[in-house]
């Protein structure tokens, strides 16, 4: 059975890396005929993973949906853009990196990375272009803040399915997460940004995102055409640059904004609330009085995020003047965009199930505490190979933690949250030519795939090393 599970995971890699399967399909198809091969009657084997997909959905499903939603009201009402001319206007020009990494970090807290780097892509240039600092120093640390987010610190779908399979705590995830993502952005954004300055001294700041701005914030100009690309001059090449639906600001001209305390609230609501449970329960894990009980329900994730996006709905909306319509449209297409990210998770829920109910997942377990490797080596290495493997830091957190969710079984508290941040580092090595993302920095920066490799491979390949080496430093002293 354990060479079941390998030829499994081998052929989720072969079918989305070679074949060009998509990740659902191949998670799905695999899936039923492991549970098959594995011994589970036919029926039952479609019975096992219908049950984990649900369960999956029900636990992260909300989750992944109210979060998406939240985010493009932030965006489509200049919430972020506020934030962001707020802390631009407070910084020097030696203190740059340094601002742009916290700007990446926290417009990065409730967004999807694609969406916070088309949305961060206009300010990156402008400030390169305006300031005259070299384009790497401002860039670098955004991503990397922006990285570090995705990989490390729920509410992003990634944490919050190794949370919810591994059964990890939410708060006490979220709080290593956040304290080990700060010296990891600042390692991979300002460091090493001063580094590649002095690699690549010639790269230049591409000519595009040059439309009017608004509010103190440069907007390229869209029109109800989401395909339309935006396009540019540098070195005498054309650059065109299609962006996606899910990414692009309403096409309702919003003329006035959230001011950046009012969204500072909004985007650290939830996240409040989440800790406050946390600290709760830590104190009195058995309380049951009225308080602690108010305070379970206000942390519990889908009511935190419930919560802001209440929030958003009513101050981001108001500030901004957008109407009802404008509302309606950024939740279809919040819910639009994520709707593939929804399946993939559901079906690697689909998968865990299978393992367990199998039991492929309490050999694999038997095998891997046989091996002697730390458990949360362990768990970095199996999501590190899938991700260099497929390319997707979604299918190797959900890959592994599916695979990994045997052996959490009995842990403490603090080596699960400790299991969900190797996970996460793990999905955010080696970053490659089957990665999106590698695609994506390097149009928008106008980089060749050489200075891609040099600075998005090499900075996503820093946070993920250090991010399993804070993980290690810290379960050596639980």
């Amino acid at each position: 059975m354990i060479t079941v599970a390998l030829i499994a995971v081998a052929l989720i890699i072969a079918l989305i890396s070679w074949l060009k399967v998509h990740p659902f399909l191949a998670l799905s198809g695999t899936a039923i005929c492991a549970g098959i091969a594995a011994g589970l009657a036919p029926g039952k084997s479609v019975d096992s993973f219908t049950n984990g997909f649900g369960a999956t959905m029900a636990g992260v499903g909300v989750l992944i949906a109210i979060g998406a939603i939240f985010g493009k009201l932030l965006a489509d009402s200049g919430g972020a853009d506020a934030i962001v001319d707020a802390l631009l206007h407070r910084a020097g020009l030696r203190s740059l990196p340094w601002t742009m990494a916290v700007i990446g970090a926290v417009v990065g807290l409730p967004m999807f990375f694609e969406v916070g780097l088309v949305l961060l892509m206009p300010i990156i240039l402008l400030v390169a272009r305006r300031s005259g600092v070299h384009l790497l120093k401002v860039a670098l640390p955004a991503i990397a803040g922006l990285s570090a987010m995705h990989g490390l610190v729920p509410p992003h779908p990634g944490p919050l399915v190794a949370i919810s399979t591994l059964n990890a705590n939410i708060g006490l995830s979220l709080a290593i997460g956040a304290a080990l993502a700060v010296p990891l952005v600042v390692l991979a954004g300002p460091v090493l940004s001063f580094a590649a300055a002095r690699w690549m001294p010639h790269v230049r700041v591409p000519e595009m995102f040059t439309g009017e701005a608004r509010g103190g914030v440069l907007q390229a100009n869209n029109n109800d055409d989401s395909s339309r690309p935006l396009a540019g001059q540098h070195g005498g090449h054309s650059v065109g640059l299609e962006l996606k639906e899910q990414t692009q600001l309403s096409t309702a001209v919003v003329r006035k904004r959230p001011s950046a305390l009012v969204t500072t609230i909004g985007i650290l609501l939830p996240i409040v609330c989440m800790l406050v449970r946390a600290v709760n329960e830590s104190l009195d894990p058995n309380a049951t009085d009225l308080f602690s009980t108010l305070i379970h329900f206000i942390g519990t994730p889908t009511i935190a995020l419930g919560f802001a996006l209440i929030y958003a709905m009513i101050f981001f909306v108001r500030a901004s003047n957008m109407r009802q319509s404008d509302v309606g449209r950024s939740a279809s297409d919040a819910l639009v965009s994520v709707a593939g990210i929804l399946l993939i998770v559901g079906a690697g829920g689909g998968l865990k199930q299978i393992l367990i109910d199998a039991g492929i997942g309490s050999l694999l377990a038997k095998a891997a505490l046989g091996s002697g490797i730390s458990i949360v080596l362990l768990s970095w290495l199996v999501a590190a190979l899938v991700r260099v493997a497929t390319g997707s830091a979604t299918v190797a957190t959900v890959t592994a933690s599916g695979i990994l969710a045997p052996l959490a079984v009995g842990l403490s508290s603090p080596e699960l949250s400790l299991l969900v941040i190797a996970i996460g580092a793990g999905s955010l090595f080696l970053s490659h030519v089957n990665d999106p993302g590698f695609w994506m920095v390097k149009e928008f920066l106008g980089l060749t795939v050489s200075q891609t490799f040099k600075t998005w491979t090499l900075m996503v390949t820093l946070l993920s090393l250090a991010g399993l080496s804070g993980a290690l430093l810290i379960e050596a002293f639980i």
